[in-house]
């Protein structure tokens, strides 16, 4: 599990922090001891996590783009972090086909941008840039992906994380591995949880539909995807960047995604299990017209991460589906989102 003693007072930079895993990720290290400065947008739908979150206690923010170096280079300088959690991207499939030349600039000159700032830090000793399971080359077949897989994308928003990739690794040659600074970057599976209301995700799109007592459209309800809860994921990133910090020899890439026996769970599944759980009796139908094209099958081998770190997956795709419906159900009934986060924080810290 996650070692408190390791991040009280550890200077996190946390790019990203106004978003769904931002929020959780900022309230975590809170929870932590750590000091986290945020950079990020601002929240850019209502409701949002963060806002509702804050105040952090120990925390600073800079509302900035991450494309803007000059505000990178001040958050970098006012920061001085010890460790660098880079998760600011634009992170919707859907809308990089609408915006390809923001989610490239974003997801890969952002991204440089920050590397670059960076550059120089001086106490900094780690830094773990987030990308996502949709990095490799899909042909659709369902097979689990590992790190050694070639990188691909089929549409703009996998291409820029592919890309963020190769920047994040040539970053690392050419500069961060000569001055003793390990980076390294994690591929996470499609992740839910209570709190995310971002458009064109599944599970706030069920909490949606239900509120507005209509069926829920569905794009493509045969695909299926790794699912994991934010906090499985979040508890991969925190040890990577744990172990990067304290040891050599680690990979430089590493999968964060469902147990080996979790079987595949379809999208239409999904959308029941939730709905379900919320009480949503109006069903789902085939969304009409065309769609831009998303893999039919995306699977993740993370047995690597299970290895170099000891990490593995705490909840299975049917519980956490379950806990993230049980967010939504206590939210729906006016807990607080920072009480319904930090009960699921602490049940799942004493999972063992």
């Amino acid at each position: 599990m996650i070692d408190a003693a390791f991040w009280a007072g550890q200077r996190v930079l946390l790019t990203g922090h106004t978003g769904f895993k931002g929020s959780w990720a900022a309230l975590w290290l809170e929870r932590l001891g750590a000091q986290v400065h945020g950079l990020a947008l601002a929240p850019d739908h209502v409701p949002d996590l963060y806002s509702r979150l804050a105040p952090f206690a120990g925390a600073a923010s800079t509302i900035a783009d991450i494309n803007d170096g000059e505000a990178v280079r001040a958050a970098v300088a006012a920061a001085r972090p010890t460790l660098v959690l880079h998760m600011a991207a634009q992170p919707l499939v859907r809308r990089s086909y609408a915006e390809p030349l923001l989610t490239i600039a974003t997801n890969v000159t952002g991204t440089a941008q920050l590397l670059e700032a960076l550059r120089g830090s001086p106490d900094l000793k780690a830094v773990l840039v987030v990308t996502t399971d949709k990095v490799y080359r899909n042909d659709g077949s369902g097979q689990r992906f590992v790190e050694s897989d070639p990188l691909g994308g089929h549409d703009p928003y996998s291409a820029s994380k592919a890309g963020t990739e190769l920047v994040t690794a040539a970053y690392a040659d050419s500069y961060f591995t000569k001055a003793g600074i390990a980076v390294a970057t994690a591929r996470g599976g499609n992740v839910v949880g209570g709190g995310d209301w971002s458009a064109d995700r599944l599970v706030p799109d069920v909490w949606r539909a239900l509120h507005g007592n209509a069926p829920l459209e569905l794009r493509y309800p045969h695909a299926t995807r790794p699912w994991q809860h934010v906090l499985d994921c979040l508890s991969g990133y925190l040890s990577y960047l744990h172990a990067l910090a304290t040891r050599s020899g680690l990979p430089r890439a590493l999968n964060f995604g469902p147990a080996a026996d979790d079987a595949p769970v379809t999208v239409a599944q999904v959308a029941d299990i939730v709905a379900a759980a919320l009480g949503n009796g109006t069903g789902w139908v085939a969304a009409p017209g065309d769609h831009p094209g998303e893999a039919p099958a995306l699977a993740l081998d993370a047995r690597a991460a299970m290895t170099a770190l000891g990490w593995r997956p705490r909840l299975d795709a049917q519980q956490a589906l379950q806990w993230s419906a049980d967010w939504y159900r206590g939210y729906d009934a006016g807990t607080a989102p920072r009480s319904l986060c930090l009960a699921q924080l602490i049940a799942y810290e004493a999972r063992s």
